[in-house]
């Protein structure tokens, strides 16, 4: 058997990540590639840290991509701030607070946990009782926008919490940057991740990260090495680090920063305070048509994100069937449900580009098809 060149299909990405890439990051990622070293790159390379401390809304020095998708971009986060012995309260209302949990232990640390009921949000009085019942915790870790349930929790609030009792706060932000607000220097967040693959629009492969002074003191005051060499912040930075100046790390993913470099020139073109109210407004059109057709949603409006929309299957509609039928038929993508939520929901997505009307529409009536 021969091999060729592949050539995927052309689909419409209408769930939890990856999303619709434009053909202006597709473009920017054909572009020639150069060394990682080359002093045009490394002048790329500060741009993106501009461009992203926009986009987290941050001065924050240490503001970067990590060169793995967002799941490297959790783990930098534990394995630089979790010393071992450290206790970290992890609050989980869905999948990812699990996975902190998991990182909080390979770390050396003991977890704490607060949990709360798939598709609601971090109880910040649930929060508190924890802390109040452990005052050696050095650390608080939740997901801001739970990328499995649709529901986005109050940083503001929790940050502030952490703060009351002399922790750190470290947030994943996967799902909600650019996509709802997210004001790191103004909520005081200490350590914080992204991806590129939600509402930047950009391929998966990057993680976006930041950490504050306070976060950057603890990591320099460790008393044992990062157990992971290749996120070790101290020699991260060594590259990302200093205008125009850098030694090596590791090969950087070349041109895929310059995809996320489009992503986020775009964000900045159309305006962060744009950016979350295009996502609002797409949000409400399809919840209007949704409901129309008797379907409701997992998470209370209140709480939900605009940008994951959790919503129950219809009683006695095959769940995969109808995915596959969308897939096979209409090339849309839409994601099923995780855990104690797999064959009762499905989860569209509303990211970045893939964020419009005309997505909107023709989500809606695939559905209205299929079933």
């Amino acid at each position: 058997m021969t091999i060729t060149s592949f050539h995927p299909p052309r689909r419409t990405l209408m769930g939890p990540g990856p999303s619709d890439v434009s053909e202006r990051v597709l473009q920017a990622m054909a572009r020639p590639t150069v060394g990682h070293m080359d002093p045009t790159f490394i002048g790329m390379m500060d741009e993106v840290k501009t461009l992203l401390q926009y986009a987290f809304q941050t001065k924050n020095e240490l503001t970067f991509a990590v060169s793995a998708p967002g799941s490297a971009g959790m783990e930098c986060c534990f394995a630089n701030l979790v010393e071992p012995g450290d206790k970290v309260i992890v609050c989980q209302n869905g999948v990812f607070g699990g996975r902190m949990q998991e990182n909080v232990e390979r770390c050396g640390g003991i977890a704490v946990m607060v949990y709360d009921d798939w598709g609601t949000v971090v109880d910040p009085q649930k929060l508190e009782a924890a802390l109040l019942e452990n005052p050696d915790a050095v650390l608080v870790a939740f997901v801001h926008a739970e990328t499995s349930t649709g529901a986005q929790s109050d940083a503001k609030t929790l940050v502030a919490l952490a703060h009351k009792y002399d922790c750190l706060a470290i947030v994943d932000a996967v799902t909600s940057l650019t996509g709802s607000p997210l004001l790191v220097d103004e909520w005081e967040i200490d350590a914080i991740y992204s991806g590129s693959q939600k509402c930047l629009s950009a391929p998966p492969g990057l993680s976006p990260v930041s950490f504050n002074a306070r976060a950057a003191e603890k990591i320099q005051q460790r008393s044992t090495k990062v157990q992971s060499w290749f996120l070790d912040l101290n020699l991260v930075m060594g590259y990302w680090g200093g205008e125009g100046k850098r030694a090596y790390h590791h090969t950087a993913p070349v041109n895929c920063l310059y995809g996320l470099h489009e992503s986020l020139v775009i964000v900045q073109d159309e305006g962060l305070g744009n950016s979350w109210a295009r996502h609002q407004q797409n949000h409400l059109a399809l919840r209007a048509g949704l409901e129309e057709m008797g379907i409701g949603f997992l998470v209370p409006e209140q709480d939900r994100l605009p940008q994951l929309n959790t919503v129950y299957i219809p009683d006695g509609v095959d769940d995969a069937l109808v995915r596959s039928r969308l897939l096979n038929e209409f090339d849309l993508e839409i994601g099923a449900g995780l855990g104690a939520l797999a064959g009762k929901v499905w989860r569209i997505g509303l990211m970045g580009h893939a964020s419009n009307q005309k997505n909107v529409d023709f989500c809606l009536n695939s559905l209205r098809a299929v079933l």
